[in-house]
């Protein structure tokens, strides 16, 4: 029996694979690079992918644009360039509308010659620095901060990977790329558009989670699940639960108490604490204070490997008392997890975070979720918040290393001025190149971020860790699998069932359809995979229409990128939900009207710059 006597064409198997990629894309158990791996082998074992041709997206021109983008913004980074312009940034004075349009245009206009999601990174500590002098929410700055980034990657070629993904499939089809700034015309009609809105209009739809800014914090964010052990000299050793909180004069949930790994949850607990006893509570930086203050309860560090346990155990067999953690000569720092951490799906003990990095972990936050397991079982997930502990000197060479992106009052340091320069001219000579069709886009950015690893201005360990692995999977796995949509002639059924919706309409209402679709597409997958997908729809639906295959080109270049309604649609969404204190609906508030806005603003520049 074949699968076409089940009736199980070429296209329906697309449409099969494709709904499950989504499917698990949304439901989000397992990595989306995974996910997209899944669905090439899939495709190659169903036939719709030759198995010669499995693995040629790895080699592909967009793919290794991307990687080499990734690289030069790291540069870029190193080098200083970023925060010359962030210390000009913090000049700003205390209006809050100022404040949005310096952060925001200065967003728009990095993310535009460099990864977006790092152009987010280096500016977010500023913004968060911008609402501690000023006592202004976090909140209000940092979700128009990451929707700002999104907008401008649409305005050069490098700005965003939907863009090179476009930009290859029309030179696919018509052996002539999109230039680098082909896309200029139309993106910097959307991002001046979109930057208006978010200061005029749209800090007002943000949720404004804390009245000011804490003194002390750099934000305010839901509270931290803390893991803290009663000791001998503790005062909260014999005392109830109750009696605790009476102590402390506040209500503070202790959610659980650990007892010789017998966890019972906190309102079970009706009996007195005792020394060894662990309390996994939901508590402040404020609140850890106090508990440490008045009742002497306080951070252990956890045996990191069965080694150490062992030890720890034999210790204690000889009478031997477990200290707390050492405070002399360490700070407190509060960090977000990167996209691309490698902290991301790993343990504190997997991470051996206290050996390898001389951090202790105190507390994580996560907003979306309640953490109720025990620090030690924690893997970690971008965006989460976490409170550390370290020494002064060393903390910042470990942050970096980790993938983590402090969230602290911190000097910003300029970088070496010739390396600054350097690492300018090599990506301004790398655009000339681009410019006048000297080199193909590929070449010139991975020749830029070659001769930058060689004349020092990143370190070839930077280099390699800057480059997002998962992303360059997913481009590189999903490739075939949209090449098999267009030719398993799924993608022309899709465009028939559009063109028989509009074909009583004019082309207007089609490009309408098309950019709802792939924008809706883009809020619950990778902008990269919705870009993809729709590209060779928007090319079956041009040549249905027999029209221009630029304007529905750029149609979903543009709509790939409005991932504003959920913190899932992009990476920069993820890494504010944290330090912003948002929960997964606050987003579509102000995304909704701002997705709205860059259609009506898209659309007819669109057909502007690109006839039909």
């Amino acid at each position: 029996m074949t699968l076409e006597s089940l009736g199980l064409t070429p296209s329906t198997l697309v449409f099969i694979v494709l709904g499950l990629t989504l499917v698990a894309f949304i439901w989000g158990r397992f990595r989306y690079d995974l996910v997209a791996l899944a669905a090439l082998l899939g495709s190659v074992m169903l036939g719709l992918v030759p198995a010669d041709d499995a693995f040629a997206g790895f080699g592909h021109p967009a793919v290794i644009t991307v990687a080499a983008v990734l690289v030069l913004s790291r540069g870029f980074e190193r080098s200083g360039v970023v925060d010359v312009i962030a210390n000009q940034v913090l000049k700003v004075g205390e209006r809050l509308m100022l404040q949005l349009l310096v952060l925001v245009g200065t967003v728009v206009v990095l993310s535009g010659v460099m990864n977006n999601v790092g152009a987010l990174a280096l500016l977010l500590p500023v913004a968060m620095r911008l609402a501690r002098e000023h006592n202004t929410s976090p909140s209000l700055l940092l979700m128009p901060l990451a929707f700002g980034s999104l907008l401008g990657g649409l305005t050069t070629l490098i700005g965003t990977p939907p863009n090179i993904i476009i930009s290859t499939y029309r030179g696919n089809i018509t052996g002539d790329n999109f230039g680098m700034f082909s896309f200029s015309p139309v993106g910097i009609v959307v991002a001046l558009v979109g930057l208006a809105f978010i200061v005029l209009v749209g800090w007002r739809l943000t949720p404004k989670r804390s009245s000011q800014a804490a003194a002390d914090d750099m934000f305010d964010t839901a509270n931290y699940l803390v893991e803290l052990k009663v000791t001998e000299d503790s005062k909260a050793n014999g005392l109830t639960l109750q009696q605790l909180r009476d102590e402390l004069e506040e209500t503070i949930p202790v959610l659980a108490v650990v007892r010789e790994d017998n966890r019972r949850a906190g309102y079970q607990f009706h009996g007195v604490l005792r020394e060894g006893d662990i309390l996994l509570l939901e508590a402040g930086p404020d609140e850890l204070k106090l508990l440490e203050d008045k009742v002497g309860l306080s951070a252990i560090a956890e045996p990191e490997d069965p080694e150490d346990g062992q030890e720890q155990r034999e210790d204690a067999e000889k009478g031997d008392e477990r200290q707390p953690v050492d405070t002399e000569g360490l700070q407190l720092i509060e960090a977000v997890v990167r996209n691309d951490s490698m902290m991301i799906n790993r343990s504190v003990r997997q991470l051996r975070l206290n050996h390898q990095f001389g951090l202790h972990l105190v507390a994580v936050a996560r907003d979306g979720g309640r953490l109720k397991q025990r620090l030690r079982d924690i893997r970690f997930q971008t965006g989460d918040v976490l409170l550390l502990q370290g020494s002064e000197n060393e903390i910042a060479d470990s942050l970096s290393t980790l993938g983590c992106l402090p969230l602290a009052n911190r000097e910003l340091h300029l970088g070496q001025p010739r390396k600054l320069a350097v690492s300018v001219g090599i990506f301004a000579l790398a655009i000339v190149a681009m410019l006048f069709d000297l080199l193909p886009a590929a070449v010139a950015m991975s020749t830029a971020a070659l001769v930058s690893l060689l004349i020092g201005v990143l370190p070839l360990r930077d280099g390699y860790q800057a480059i997002d692995g998962p992303v360059i999977v997913l481009l590189a796995a999903m490739l075939p699998v949209g090449e098999a949509l267009e030719t398993s002639g799924g993608a022309d059924i899709i465009a028939e069932a559009l063109l028989r919706f509009g074909v009583e309409w004019p082309i207007i209402v089609s490009l309408v359809g098309l950019f709802l679709l792939s924008m809706l597409l883009s809020n619950v997958v990778n902008n990269a995979a919705a870009a993809l997908l729709m590209a060779p729809i928007a090319a079956s639906l041009a040549n249905g229409f027999d029209a221009s295959l630029d304007p529905f080109l750029m149609v979903v270049a543009v709509s790939a990128s409005c991932a504003f309604l959920t913190p899932i649609g992009h990476q920069s969404n993820t890494l504010v939900l944290g330090p912003g204190g948002y929960r997964f609906g606050d987003y579509w508030k102000l995304g909704l009207p701002l997705s709205l806005v860059v259609m009506a603003a898209a659309i007819p520049a669109i057909l502007w710059v690109w006839p039909l």
